[in-house]
């Protein structure tokens, strides 16, 4: 039962994997105008993102909205305070300034992320609605207020992207 349970999370990583993977292939072949292979690499993105959410389904980790949130503020918490943690510290040490600035933007991001879950929890039973901005430089999630400029990366307002 393990193997199978091991065999299920790899698969499920892998096709999580491939899935953004070639999301940011198909903004590559758009930016260099091949549609064709854009709306290829968006297809089997799709498909891979059915195949990641089956293995999901059947490793039964899909559980109530409430119980979703919990262990998603959890994971962000932990991405935060322990992986990239130390992947600043990795990078300090090797002198790479592109990958601390990678590490340590993807740091305060995960942060706002659990704020934005913690958030969720505490408006659960009222369902607050807000629309969200998505900062496509950065990941920088902002709660209802479209920033001038990203608090993380300093991305303009016209680099972020509306979820309302």
């Amino acid at each position: 039962m393990d193997k199978i349970k091991d065999a299920l999370n790899q698969a499920y990583v892998g096709e999580a994997k491939a899935a953004l993977r070639l999301k940011v292939y198909a903004e590559k072949a758009e930016q260099e105008g091949y549609k064709q292979m854009a709306r290829l690499f968006r297809v089997i993105a799709f498909s891979e993102e059915i195949h990641g959410a089956r293995a999901l389904r059947v490793l039964k980790e899909i559980k109530s909205t409430e119980e979703n949130l919990a262990i998603s503020f959890e994971s962000e918490t932990k991405v935060a305070e322990v992986a990239y943690d130390s992947f600043v510290k990795l990078a300090e040490e090797a002198g790479d300034k592109a990958a601390l600035l990678h590490f340590s933007q993807s740091k305060d991001v995960e942060e706002t992320h659990a704020k934005l879950y913690k958030q969720a929890m505490a408006d659960f039973m009222e369902e607050r609605e807000t629309s969200y901005y998505v900062c496509k430089v950065c990941g920088y999630v902002a709660d209802g207020l479209l920033p001038d400029e990203c608090p993380v990366c300093g991305a303009k307002k016209e680099q972020f992207v509306p979820f309302e």
